[in-house]
Order: structure tokens, then C-alpha cells, then sequence
């Protein structure tokens, strides 16, 4: 077994595909629209879909927007270096909402930041020698 893929739903399917690939650096892999039920699933990710876990960013025509609700918390993403990432993100016009730093009340050395994308999604940018 293995994880496929995490799914949320996206108001402006534009704008999100835009702030993943555009300053996340996801490649769009695949989309497509289902007229009948009034939907398009686009699926982002790093690599192919045989190897890697993605992003489906599902768009229903017909509604302008959802509530993040108390269950989700966020997505992570591992970079080779979290403060250029996030100097990198703001470049691209993405919002750092927890600037790089150390990770609070731990003593492992790993550091990480939050971002988030236009529907206030949090993703968190983890560094590779995290021990937490």
C-alpha cells in the first residue's frame, strides 16, 4: 500500500493552480472537468503520480467558497533550506504567515515555516534534518 493523494476543495481553481505551481513549484499533472457534475479535478505534486503523493484540488463550479473548519491543520513539504524557501515564496507573491525559525519548544533543530495558500490552506515547510 502506499498514500495516493490528499484532496481539498479550492473556490478559484485558477488562483490555486497559480500559487501551487507558480510559487510552490508544483507541476500541474493532470486535469480534467466533468461537466455533468459540474466539477474539474487538477492534481499537482513534485513528481509523477507513480512514485510520489500528490495534491487534488477539487473545484465545484458552483460554489464560491468553503469553511477550513477545525480538522484540517496542514500539508508538509520538505525543502532543502526553509529560509530561502520562504524568502523565495514572498518573491513569487505567496504569504509566509510563520516566518522560518527554529521549531517551538523543541530541542531537535528543526526548522520550519507556514504558508498559506488563496483559500487559507496552511502548508509547512519542514527542513530535512528534522527529528520531531
Amino acid at each position: 500500500m502506499r498514500m495516493l493523494h490528499t484532496m481539498y476543495r479550492v473556490s478559484d481553481l485558477e488562483k490555486s493552480l497559480a500559487f501551487y505551481t507558480e510559487v510552490l513549484g508544483m507541476r500541474l499533472l493532470r486535469r480534467k472537468d466533468y461537466p455533468e457534475g459540474k466539477f474539474t479535478l487538477a492534481f499537482v505534486g513534485y513528481g509523477d503520480e507513480s512514485e510520489n503523493t500528490v495534491l487534488e484540488l477539487t473545484h465545484n463550479w458552483d460554489t464560491s467558497g468553503y469553511d477550513l473548519g477545525n480538522g484540517y491543520g496542514h500539508i508538509a513539504i520538505e525543502v532543502d533550506d526553509v529560509y530561502q524557501a520562504c524568502e523565495d515564496i514572498k518573491a513569487r507573491g505567496g504569504e509566509v504567515v510563520r516566518e522560518a525559525g527554529p521549531m517551538k519548544n523543541s530541542t531537535s533543530g528543526t526548522i520550519l515555516a507556514f504558508v498559506k495558500d488563496p483559500d487559507g490552506y496552511l502548508i509547512e515547510l519542514l527542513s530535512p534534518n528534522r527529528k520531531d
